[in-house]
């Protein structure tokens, strides 16, 4: 049987156009395999970029003393330092523990807390919990300021000692004297005082 003349075109022409689809198809595998290792190699470095610009440190302490003697020691469970102020950690899970020279220690605890690295006033706020002696006070907000040896307790202050309960609006005591004063805000109302016998 003969083949005519189209039928050897057609098949002279068909291994060609297999062969081309073939190659075409390759090269365009090719292209996308490797547009894809190329977003994931931009991808690994940007999260790397991410660790190494990371703001967060996990574990912190701080400790500080001053001319008397006295040590000031904070750590919490992790630290973000704030970009605009790097003097400034706002932390999480904060334990502070002022050591006096001739006084018993004071411990803080509180679920955050803005540290300032410079002058180490702390601002513990959220479930805060100070401990002195038999003394317990709890609040929502403690500002400490080690220079001032100022601390004041605000917001729904509850101060409790083995003889009473009470309650205040803000309480406000120097570390070094223990000079403490107990106050509401508003004239009209009372601190709240219990006898626990």
């Amino acid at each position: 049987m003969k083949i005519g003349k189209i039928g050897k075109i057609f098949i002279f022409i068909l291994p060609l156009a297999i062969i081309f689809f073939l190659f075409y198809f390759k090269s365009l595998k090719k292209n996308e395999t490797v547009q894809t290792n190329t977003e994931i190699s931009i991808e690994k470095k940007t999260e790397e970029e991410l660790k190494y610009n990371s703001n967060i440190i996990e574990n912190v302490k701080y400790t500080s003393s001053d001319a008397d003697g006295n040590r000031y020691t904070i750590t919490a469970l992790q630290g973000e330092i704030d970009y605009t102020n790097p003097n400034i950690l706002y932390l999480t899970k904060v334990n502070g523990l002022i050591e006096l020279k001739d006084s018993d220690d004071i411990e803080i605890t509180s679920d955050y807390g803005k540290y300032n690295s410079q002058n180490f006033d702390t601002i513990f706020s959220k479930n805060v919990i100070i401990n002195y002696l038999d003394n317990k006070i709890i609040g929502e907000y403690l500002d400490f300021s080690l220079e001032k040896n100022l601390l004041i307790v605000s917001k729904r202050v509850v101060y409790t000692n083995l003889e009473n309960i009470l309650k205040a609006d803000a309480i406000e005591m120097n570390i070094q004297t223990k000079n403490t004063k107990i106050f509401m805000y508003e004239d009209k109302k009372k601190v709240n005082i219990k006898n626990k016998n």
